[in-house]
């Protein structure tokens, strides 16, 4: 299996060098490194991509004088692979800065070669609170949200509405882990007990026996601790397992507006979300969601990791500009002291730990009868302050903090 991952990291880098153009002292470079093809590239690929180019234009093209370029690479969310491409993009093609989309493993690959080679990390997908926690850089920001953040949003409001017996169904990977522990946390905390758990392995097609599991458990709340294609999956044959009409409501603890469109109102309805960006939500939202739509046709949605990709990338190049250098030391404090201002985020500060204190707004799926068209899916419940919903840092274990 060792082999296997080294030839296919390999096989990466030789196709990923053949497209990238040289470096030069005059270009800053930006590598997004994201999930391109497989269960997570509808909630992140080509849309973070194109988020990032967006704030690049916005930012006119330039910064210091310097051209900025964009270039990309698939993690295939496999750690090896998305480390190589990290290690051999700031090595051979001098990349300033590497915005990571997808999988907390893989992005925690990357983290490590990042802070290694002493350049800047944008986590604008990633969900693991280690992040921010433990694994936490000067140089590395957390943008879209975390599984501190999902958990406290979501698990409160089941936990208050009588979810008080919970079964998980999770990833199992270091996302789907920090997952469950941290709604755990707010499950016990709110007088409720977890009654067991079954992990499945990533890009899973049958759900069959972990659905078994939860039913035979006899938990109220089966709350699904995975993400992407096996979020959709398992709502979809629990559904037709009949959970929903046996008593037991599921509780998707990280969900995207993409995941609704495959799913649909009708299967989806009034189930329970949180997250950091809407884009029905004002004219600002609309108005960046038409631009996002017109570089990315058909029925793309922006979602909070989109969003996230624009915001990271534009506020790092607002800390390069104040600086007057791309050196990652500077940048990253100059990150941390500037407040975090676009189409979405107001006065946002970051914190000394990387993680970008948003709002996160808990939402309800709305029925058919509700929706008043195809971009009309959520009832926006509650807009939540991020020094509210995030981990306090005194709790998180950030060597930084120390």
């Amino acid at each position: 299996m060792r082999l296997v991952g080294l030839l296919s990291a390999a096989a990466v880098l030789a196709a990923t060098g053949s497209v990238v153009a040289q470096t030069s002292s005059d270009v800053i470079k930006i590598g997004v490194l994201t999930d391109q093809n497989g269960i997570y590239s509808y909630v992140a690929g080509r849309g973070t991509v194109e988020a990032a180019r967006l704030a690049v234009e916005d930012a006119g093209g330039k910064v210091l004088g310097k051209r900025i370029e964009i270039i990309t690479g698939d993690d295939q969310n496999k750690p090896d692979i998305g480390g190589a491409i990290a290690r051999k993009w700031i090595d051979q093609e001098n990349v300033n800065v590497i915005v990571a989309g997808t999988g907390s493993a893989s992005t925690v690959a990357i983290l490590n070669v990042v802070k290694d080679k002493d350049r800047t990390l944008l986590v604008a997908g990633a969900g693991s609170s280690d992040i921010t926690g433990k694994l936490c850089s000067p140089n590395t920001t957390q943008w879209a949200y975390d599984t501190y953040g999902v958990a406290s949003s979501v698990a409160r409001a089941v936990v208050e509405q009588g979810g008080k017996t919970w079964f998980f169904i999770a990833a199992d990977y270091s996302f789907g882990q920090a997952l469950t522990r941290d709604t755990t946390r707010f499950v016990e905390a709110g007088g409720g007990k977890v009654l067991g758990a079954a992990r499945h392995p990533l890009g899973s097609t049958d759900f069959a026996s972990y659905l078994m599991a939860a039913r035979a458990s006899g938990a109220s709340v089966v709350g699904l601790a995975n993400a992407g294609g096996d979020t959709v999956t398992a709502v979809k044959q629990a559904h037709e397992f009949g959970l929903a009409q046996g008593g037991q409501r599921l509780a998707g603890l990280l969900l995207f507006v993409n995941d609704i469109q495959a799913l649909s109102l009708d299967t989806a309805q009034q189930t329970l979300g949180a997250a950091s960006f809407y884009h029905d939500l004002n004219d600002d939202t609309k108005a960046w969601t038409k631009r996002y739509m017109e570089r990315f046709p058909g029925n793309n949605l922006p979602n909070m990791n989109h969003a996230a990709a624009y915001a990271a990338v534009r506020h790092y190049l607002k800390a390069v500009e104040a600086t007057g250098t791309e050196a990652a030391a500077q940048v990253g404090q100059k990150m941390r002291e500037l407040p975090v201002n676009d189409f979405y985020n107001k006065g946002i500060k970051i914190r000394r730990d990387g993680r970008v204190l948003h709002d996160m707004m808990l939402w309800r799926v709305k029925s058919p009868a509700e929706s008043k068209g195809p971009r009309d899916l959520f009832a926006i419940l509650q807009s939540l302050p991020g020094a509210q919903v995030f981990r306090p840092e005194s709790e998180g274990d950030c060597p930084l903090n120390k």
